[in-house]
């Protein structure tokens, strides 16, 4: 097994919040193979292969802003939370004030200018996922799809000082930002046919996209975008769980560098 502690300007740390947590726990446990460890009186800490990734959480805490939706928030890792938040202000985003989590480190809730939700993580005692990218169940690649494309690549190049690469896809370009060389995110223009804000999405890797797709619906889930192959990346499909929570799987076939 290979891990890899994320670096500032990686994403690092995914916190789910979903209904009913203990049937999502077992859903996401059958489909993706995902163990847990409580965090008493919070909820649970999602791991894969012996790493942590993420937490696990009740949407209905009362620490939950109320109209919040069942989803799947990302953070990125840097190295001062507060002087992060106010350039992200300056950049025309949106930074509620930083806190610390304990002393496992300091983080700020944020929003990028089209209105997409993101963190950032500025780790002490936990630094962040060291998770082996290849691995069924691990996070493996974030892609945030954007209602203003031009807007959103100049706001997340000036503030991480991620570089972009453009693919021609059938009917839009597909955005790749780098860290150096290594890929850390997609992103792309929101699809006409979906119904949604912008938003930053989870890939999963697996080890059978068919299988997995498959087996979410025998748990109870939907198939919110139909398998399909992408050219030298991969077989994927978008899943929606029991609880409402969406979320991608993929199968590579050459995994991005960044996992």
């Amino acid at each position: 097994m290979t891990t890899r502690i994320r670096n500032p300007g990686e994403f690092c740390w995914i916190n789910m919040l979903t209904p009913q947590p203990t049937e999502a726990c077992a859903f996401f446990e059958k489909l993706l193979g995902w163990s847990y460890a409580e965090i008493p009186g919070m909820g649970y800490l999602i791991k894969v292969g012996g790493s942590d990734i993420g937490g696990l959480f009740d949407l209905n805490s009362p620490q939950t802003p109320k109209g919040t939706p069942p989803l799947i928030g990302v953070m990125v890792k840097v190295e001062n939370v507060d002087a992060t938040a106010e350039k992200i202000k300056s950049l025309g985003g949106k930074a509620e004030p930083a806190f610390d989590i304990a002393d496992n480190g300091r983080m700020a809730v944020c929003h990028d200018p089209n209105g997409a939700q993101f963190d950032l993580w500025q780790g002490n005692k936990s630094p962040g996922t060291d998770v082996d990218g290849t691995l069924h169940g691990a996070p493996s690649w974030f892609e945030t799809l954007t209602s203003d494309v031009p807007r959103a690549r100049e706001f997340y190049t000036r503030l991480f000082g991620w570089t972009i690469e453009e693919k021609p896809m059938p009917g839009f370009t597909y955005t790749t930002f780098k860290l150096g060389n290594t890929p850390v995110a997609g992103l792309m223009q929101i699809p006409e046919d979906m119904k949604a804000p912008p938003h930053w999405g989870v890939y999963f890797t697996v080890d059978d996209a068919d299988q997995v797709a498959g087996q979410a619906t025998k748990l109870g889930g939907k198939i919110c975008m139909p398998l399909m192959d992408i050219p030298e990346i991969g077989r994927m499909a978008g899943v929606t769980s029991p609880q409402g929570v969406n979320f991608y799987v993929i199968k590579y076939a050459m995994m991005p560098v960044a996992a």
